[in-house]
Parts: structure tokens; sequence; C-alpha cells
């Protein structure tokens, strides 16, 4: 397995300007689950820079990248480059789960979960 995740240097500064302004579902998910899960010896990257994209978090030690989707993700051409991305980050050995704004927002409890179980396969 490879030990070292690619990534693009020149997206650096768009992943550092996306971590002061997270929006309103990174905001929760990382401040009232993420963050303290980060606490437990499991960093948690926000806004990573994996191969050519920025996840929205990543969690090394499970290889696990959590992504929220907002209401412009799900239009055809959302769709279709969501899914290129997808076999891209699975090339680097990474799970991948995808979460809506609204799953966030209203069943954190539910998302928080999932996120658990995952990181114990």
């Amino acid at each position: 397995m490879k030990r070292f995740l690619n990534y693009n240097p020149k997206l650096k500064k768009r992943a550092a300007e996306m971590r002061k302004d997270m929006t309103p579902s990174e905001r929760i998910i990382w401040f009232q689950f993420l963050k303290d899960f980060s606490k437990n010896n499991h960093k948690v990257y926000r806004q990573r820079i994996i191969d050519n994209f920025i996840v929205d978090f990543y969690i090394p030690d499970f290889k696990l990248i959590i992504e929220i989707d907002w209401d412009t993700h799900f239009t055809d051409e959302a769709l279709a480059y969501d899914q290129e991305r997808t076999k891209s980050l699975e090339s680097e050995w990474c799970k991948i789960i995808r979460f809506t704004n609204l799953e966030v927002s209203t069943n954190l409890d539910w998302v928080s979960q999932i996120i658990t179980d995952m990181c114990k396969k």
C-alpha cells in the first residue's frame, strides 16, 4: 500500500483559503464532532489536498475522506465530475464517504455514527 498521497502543491493557497472560510455544514461537523475525534489520537485534516483535489476532511489513520455535498453537486455535470474525482481519489487507496449539507445540519448524530463505524472497519 502507498505510504504517501500525491498532491498538487499549486492548490496550497486555495486549500488555506477554504480552511478559513468553511461552509456552515463544514463548521457544524468540524466543531461538533471531528475536532473532538481529532483529539482522540486520530488526526483529522480540513481541506486536505489529495492528488489534484481538495477534500473537505481527511482522516489518514483510516485513509477516509469525508465530503459534504451541497445542492450544486447534484446536477448531471457535477455528478459526472464527482464520479471521476472519486475514481482518482480511490486510486490513492482512500475510502470516500459523502453526506449532504442537509444530513449534516439536521442529523449530525447519524452522520457521526457512520463516520465512527467506518473508522472501526
